[in-house]
């Protein structure tokens, strides 16, 4: 009777590492999403009201599964609180809408730094020589399973949501591309036919960006930041696509259609089509302001 009965409870002690946290995450996800929480949401998602009640408590799933299984980390003095958490994660789940997945499976923990952070690099030069430089940072994603942010640029992203720039979308984008198992602007598709026509499409549209930046124009409904790589290309895609689906849609049609498919959702559904733009002379035409690094360190 002994053995049988410490048999059992050995089976329990290596079961429990396994079996706990399950158990854990039911129990979040049991309870409703706090009012206080379920405002900023709303707040932090300009077009939550628009969604389909179905699309709505999805994301609420998703935002409680986040809050339950990732750390935030307060840098530089920064104390993290309820808004900046749900901001964040309510924004980094409409890229896992629909899709039958963990809510980023391999990532643990959001540093978050109160404005744009200062990080170095080594860069090699002629010759070969590495230097040291140091640069100004609006977000990081790294492959051990963390992700940086500055909290000064997630709040301009959410009150300029249709401004086509949006760092929490950005480095989650990253997120999702390290997936595959690389992150080269190929996130995981599921099928070789779904590789060959993202392959197609965003090969294509990645040289014209580069070529477009390469000539200075400054008409481009894509941030010429995703010019750097093809990772950058996708990261700065996905901004796009969620925030200015309209623009994007009638620019890039094809590019349009294969983040739809990857997303499985479409924007358009919850942001008004924009006015028709006013033509401007040339000679008044300005510039776009130039970007601040959103590095992907891999």
């Amino acid at each position: 009777m002994e053995a049988w009965l410490w048999l059992i409870i050995s089976a329990l002690t290596i079961a429990a590492p396994f079996l706990y946290p399950r158990w854990a995450l039911r129990r979040a996800l049991a309870r409703p999403l706090p009012t206080a929480n379920l405002a900023v949401l709303e707040s932090s998602i300009p077009f939550y009201r628009t969604m389909a009640p179905d699309m709505q408590r999805q994301l609420q799933r998703m935002v409680q599964q986040f809050l339950h299984q990732k750390k935030f980390v307060g840098c530089a003095g920064l104390e993290v609180t309820d808004e900046m958490r749900v901001t964040i994660a309510a924004q980094a789940c409409l890229l896992q809408l629909n899709k039958p997945s963990k809510v980023y499976r391999a990532l643990h923990t959001i540093l978050l730094y109160p404005s744009a952070f200062i990080a170095g690099r080594d860069e090699v030069g002629p010759g070969g020589v590495v230097t040291q430089a140091r640069q100004q940072m609006l977000g990081e994603s790294w492959s051990d399973g963390r992700i940086v942010l500055s909290w000064d640029d997630v709040e301009r992203g959410t009150l300029d949501w249709q401004g086509g720039n949006n760092v929490v979308l950005h480095e989650f984008a990253h997120q999702l591309d390290s997936e595959s198992g690389n992150t080269n602007g190929a996130p995981y598709l599921g099928s070789p036919d779904s590789y060959r026509s993202w392959s197609e499409v965003l090969s294509r549209d990645y040289a014209n960006l580069r070529h477009e930046a390469w000539l200075g124009r400054h008409d481009s409904v894509l941030d010429h930041y995703g010019a750097t790589s093809p990772a950058e290309f996708f990261a700065v895609a996905t901004e796009t696509f969620f925030t200015r689906p309209w623009q994007l849609a009638e620019r890039h049609g094809a590019l349009y259609s294969e983040l739809q498919k990857y997303y499985r959702v479409d924007p358009r559904d919850w942001l008004p089509a924009p006015p028709p733009p006013v033509p401007e002379p040339s000679f008044l035409a300005m510039p776009m302001p130039a970007r601040s690094f959103a590095w992907a360190d891999w």
